[in-house]
């Protein structure tokens, strides 16, 4: 191992304990709470060193980011989470690498998924917000696009949502979140990101999707990249 990987294996890890203290603090069992390392603008130096800091579940946002990172690390036990918007030209890549599927927000999401696998797991990704330009669902459509997903024979592991930035409006966003997901039978709530997991956690998250929180500040993206 370099030491520029070790290196960052070791922040890695350091973070991960830090994030591990502060989810106890909320008063939740750290062991209770599934960890997604969301690697977006990381690259694959940083799936690597998730991994190898005991982390086996991985997220990206970004077609081409999630094969290069799940290429990277070859035939590790890791469970890739696809963030980003379902698009039919984009599944043909990430079929054979993603177990979850994040983001879907409608009927024709579940279409698209079920079209070209239809056992996949998934989450149901809510508008909690009702902010423009937000995606998922609205909380009141989350009941049919869940069903529709079952009929299509998806494993829907729950709900996921991304709050307001306020902190004191996502409290009670998340709050709800795991209201609706428990009134259709939902354990998961993936909830919480670097920024706000802790009131994520103290609503019953399940499920936390950290980026900064792991890997220290996002490297910017090159405006002309494409998904």
């Amino acid at each position: 191992m370099t030491t520029a990987r070790g290196d960052l294996v070791a922040r890695v890890s350091a973070n991960l304990d830090a994030v591990r203290g502060r989810i106890a603090a909320t008063g939740r069992d750290p062991s209770d709470v599934a960890i997604v390392a969301v690697t977006k603008s990381f690259g694959p130096p940083a799936a690597i060193a998730a991994y190898e800091a005991g982390l086996t579940e991985l997220a990206e946002n970004y077609a081409d980011e999630l094969v290069a990172s799940h290429d990277a690390l070859g035939d590790a036990p890791v469970r890739w989470h696809y963030l980003g918007a379902l698009q039919r030209n984009k599944l043909s890549r990430l079929v054979t690498r993603v177990a979850v599927y994040e983001s879907v927000t409608s009927t024709r999401d579940v279409d698209v998924l079920g079209a070209r696998v239809s056992t996949a797991s998934c989450f149901v990704q809510v508008d909690v917000t009702g902010e423009p330009g937000r995606a998922g669902c609205r909380p009141e459509l989350a009941g049919v696009v869940v069903a529709a997903a079952r009929d299509a024979g998806l494993a829907v592991e729950g709900l996921m949502c991304v709050a307001s930035r306020d902190l004191g409006v996502a409290a009670g966003q998340f709050a709800g979140l795991r209201r609706l997901a428990d009134s259709l039978g939902l354990a998961g709530c993936s909830m919480g990101m670097s920024g706000d997991f802790e009131a994520a956690c103290r609503s019953g998250a399940t499920m936390l999707r950290l980026g900064t929180a792991l890997f220290g500040d996002r490297p910017r993206r090159p405006s002309s990249h494409v998904a």
